[in-house]
């Protein structure tokens, strides 16, 4: 179990964490400003996709972890009390952030869902889709980003 708490919660250390907190937020970030070169050409190449399925692979391993831990019993640390009314990172637990992840989690899948179809020019024309593929990647960025947010720090209704 303990293998998987890690696994699936791994953080930067750094500075940079500010601007990506996890291997998923960054990975998500390349892939933002990868966007940006199908959108403009019109044409996705195979180094786009293989991008693609590394984010992919990025958002399943902490998902199914995630899941297994779930199923555990487990919350996100910002919605766990350790003691004394605060989490592992002394900061006020806050019960309603194990929710939040979940529902960043599921905007994720979608998010990732609505790029493969633009990307393969399901359900609209592709080279119009491909114009959408840099809202979509920032977007999917945003939510990755608050994963890790949502996971550490409290909300607005900590202790409730």
């Amino acid at each position: 179990m303990e293998f998987l708490r890690l696994v699936h919660g791994y953080q930067f250390g750094s500075s940079l964490a500010l601007l990506f907190p996890t291997p998923f937020a960054l990975a998500t970030l390349i892939l933002f400003v990868w966007s940006l070169g199908p959108a403009l050409r019109g044409t996705v190449r195979t180094s786009f996709l293989v991008g693609l399925r590394v984010v992919w692979a990025l958002t399943l391993i902490p998902a199914v972890t995630g899941v297994i831990l779930s199923v555990g019993g487990a919350k996100v640390p910002s919605a766990t009390n350790v003691g004394g009314g605060l989490t592992k990172y002394g900061l006020p637990y806050d019960p309603s952030r194990d929710w939040e992840h979940w529902m960043y989690t599921a905007f994720a899948l979608l998010s990732l869902y609505v790029i493969e179809v633009l990307v393969k020019g399901r359900m609209i024309e592709h080279r119009q889709g491909l114009r959408f593929l840099p809202v979509a990647t920032l977007f999917l960025y945003g939510v990755a980003y608050m994963v890790g947010r949502v996971a550490v720090l409290p909300g607005s209704t900590p202790g409730t």
